[in-house]
């Protein structure tokens, strides 16, 4: 690969400041904590903040990529938005001691685009609202889903490797990121239908749906299939859907390391679309379908911004769960209550509280003491993760006050 001098000089850099923080005993005392949790003995409640506004975040430059080859280019924002991290919000997050080189596979997907227009943006030129029009007017046209093929370049993948083995050797070690598998089916429905289009052919023609989710699952065990024979699934990472994953079992002594499947890492399920229906229709049109798809992982997130403190029941059905979401639109100390403690609560903070008029530091206290008096009432294992953050009010500090704050109150 042709990577400029000071490109190569500007990975090493970023390389060292972060390996420096990797291997800090700060940073092994926080892998153990999410070890211990993962593990079912949680020493405290942990705290971990992702998916944010990072088109508001930069203070100082510091989040400017300047690296022009495109594969390492992406290394570098990876290196850059973890120290910015680190430095700054860093709550419990753990930094992997090595940089991670995403596999150069391919994934046709399953042959539907979004057709979609533009509503709103904001003053960055972010889209804010979209319309998704309808892709499934007919029976017929469930058959525009297709079988995803999945495919690895090896031969760039080992030029990758030895070219970044040149750029961080002697500062750090390298290692392949492969596959986790986002099995919210519903959220590509949605956006090949349109919410609303949805949650109408659920009531009118439910045989539609299943239909749609029938070929949908048979598609996604080919794909897995694919993953598995390829050897390409992730057990690098250490993180699924913005949690740690951090755990003794999983991978197990017999992996391949080199070659490691679905049944070696983690993946996620959610049903977005179904916190505005009836725990029926996820029993109906969610449980059947998973129940095929997730005996292929080690484990399974379940859960993100769907209510699921009235169907926590139905969600037992499904196998390999281990982390269960609690968002904002579920009833905190009713999730507890129902929450079999084999389970760990995934508590989801609600963004809003960063982006009021003014920033209010006694809300955000009170909110998580809620959430934390919730779990402890019920002897549940507890992690809260601050994510889907829309805007902080360009105002980067707020989203460092609420990390600090977070940890005062897991301390407590």
């Amino acid at each position: 690969m042709d990577i400029r001098r000071e490109d190569r000089e500007t990975l090493r850099i970023l390389a060292e400041r972060y390996m420096g923080y990797a291997l800090s005993d700060r940073n092994n005392e926080k892998r153990e904590l999410w070890r211990a949790l993962n593990h079912g003995s949680m020493q405290k409640p942990m705290i971990a903040i992702d998916q944010m506004p990072w088109n508001e975040l930069d203070v100082d430059g510091s989040l400017v990529c300047t690296v022009e080859h495109p594969y390492f280019r992406g290394v570098e924002w990876t290196l850059r938005s973890e120290i910015y991290k680190w430095e700054h919000l860093p709550a419990d997050m753990v930094l992997n001691p090595y940089v991670l080189l995403p596999r150069p596979t391919r994934n046709t997907g399953y042959g539907l685009g979004y057709k979609r227009s533009t509503l709103a943006t904001d003053a960055t030129s972010s889209v804010v609202a979209q319309h998704f029009d309808n892709q499934f007017e007919e029976m017929e046209d469930v058959e525009k889903i297709q079988t995803p093929v999945v495919t690895i370049d090896r031969a760039k993948e080992a030029e990758i490797i030895a070219a970044a083995e040149d750029i961080f050797s002697g500062i750090a070690p390298v290692k392949m990121q492969g596959y986790i598998l986002h099995l919210g089916f519903w959220d590509f429905i949605s956006q090949w239908m349109g919410v609303e289009n949805c949650y109408i052919e659920l009531m009118d023609r439910p045989e539609l749906m299943h239909a749609i989710m029938e070929r949908l699952t048979v598609a996604t065990i080919s794909q897995i299939e694919q993953i598995n024979a390829l050897g390409v699934y992730d057990i690098n990472g250490n993180m699924c859907h913005c949690s740690y994953t951090f755990d003794d079992r999983l991978p197990n002594d017999a992996c391949d390391r080199d070659n490691p499947t679905t049944h070696d890492g983690w993946a996620f399920g959610l049903a977005q679309l179904f916190t505005s229906v009836s725990p029926a229709i996820t029993a109906e049109f969610e449980v059947p379908y998973m129940q095929r798809l997730f005996p292929y992982f080690g484990s399974i997130y379940y859960g993100c911004c769907d209510r699921l403190d009235d169907r926590l029941d139905i969600i037992d059905r499904m196998p390999n769960i281990r982390k269960i979401s609690c968002s904002p639109w579920s009833e905190r100390e009713r999730f507890a209550a129902n929450l079999p403690k084999k389970y760990i609560m995934s508590n989801k903070p609600n963004p809003a509280l960063l982006a009021e008029t003014t920033f209010d530091e006694e809300a955000v206290r009170k909110d998580l003491r809620r959430t934390i008096a919730a779990a402890k009432a019920h002897g549940l294992g507890l992690e809260m993760i601050l994510k889907d953050i829309s805007t902080v009010k360009y105002d980067p500090q707020r989203l460092w006050r609420w990390s600090e704050i977070a940890l005062e109150e897991t301390m407590r």
